[in-house]
């Protein structure tokens, strides 16, 4: 650093320009067994489906209203290291797929002021967490996660576009307490992509939401957009909602959860063949045909 730049840093004024307070919001999705779900057949793996992680707000603003789990980023700390504390203090997990997917910076997202969002896309092994509520909520619950497009309205003209999507998203839990009371969450949101000269960008609004906080419904929806073009691209992701060891039915599951649509099995088998590799271990379940366990192919995911 030079002697005119050090001068030049003792005299700024950091004060000079308003600053806002910055969090991390993290949408931690699982692949997880359906709550109070009877079992009819015990030869099949129970019925699953995508669940994503909500806290219940324990303070104002929207108290008793349920978010994503998060929290202001500390002083010498950046929002992925944010991001990983929280992810710890809510589920005692400290390594996850966990990525910056968007930024909401809208100046009245929150009540309290100026309060800038880095958004996380993070995937867990839901077998592997302990859901602990923080010191600011009441609770913490999986929910199942349901997103529905609606309707879509299309404007082509010679040089722009506009694209309107319309989405709703219901999440819904058997709350652990108070016991068996079962909570259903909703929201109804626009998705806006105008195009000029081929240039795209994005709005998101929520035009309806019961019980979500923020502006986080559609944070969800758009984590949610995000992790299906992910893994329509490449499948990578898929396999951090894995546990170590996997038969190729529970991936094929899990990618159809993903996904929203049903795989033929050969197809499939055959796409992922290079990234899995057999082990010699074989499933456990009762009344189930065992099945040869697989884990990753380090070298596909890292060669």
């Amino acid at each position: 650093m030079s002697v005119e730049e050090k001068q030049y840093l003792e005299h700024y004024d950091i004060e000079k320009y308003e600053r806002p307070s910055v969090t991390a919001d993290m949408a931690v999705f699982a692949v997880m067994n359906e709550e109070n779900r009877q079992i009819t057949n015990y030869r099949k793996d129970p019925a699953q489906s995508l669940k994503l992680l909500l806290i219940k707000r324990a303070n104002h603003p929207y108290k008793d209203s349920w978010a994503l789990p998060g929290g202001f980023c500390h002083k010498d700390e950046s929002t992925t290291q944010t991001a990983r504390r929280e992810l710890c203090e809510e589920t005692g997990i400290r390594d996850a797929y966990l990525r910056p997917f968007d930024i909401f910076d809208e100046p009245d997202r929150d009540p309290r002021g100026w309060i800038i969002s880095h958004a996380f896309l993070t995937l867990i092994d839901g077998t592997e967490c302990s859901l602990h509520a923080a010191t600011d909520a009441r609770a913490a619950e999986w929910f199942s996660l349901s997103v529905e497009k609606t309707a879509r309205h299309r404007e082509i003209h010679e040089e722009q576009a506009h694209i309107t999507n319309s989405y709703r998203l219901t999440l819904a839990c058997e709350q652990t307490s108070p016991k068996n009371h079962p909570l259903c969450l909703t929201a109804e949101i626009t998705e806006t992509k105008t195009f000029v000269n081929y240039h795209e960008t994005v709005a998101y609004d929520i035009v309806s939401c019961d019980g979500i906080a923020f502006d986080h419904a559609k944070i969800i929806l758009c984590a949610f957009l995000k992790l299906q073009n992910e893994v329509n691209e490449n499948g990578r992701p898929v396999f951090d909602l894995m546990p170590e060891k996997f038969t190729l039915a529970s991936l094929q599951n899990a990618f159809e959860i993903v996904q929203g649509k049903k795989l033929i099995t050969p197809n499939f088998r055959r796409k992922i063949a290079d990234f899995v590799t057999e082990t010699d271990e074989l499933s456990e379940g009762a009344g189930h045909r065992p099945a040869k366990l697989f884990k990753r192919n380090l070298d596909a995911f890292y060669g």
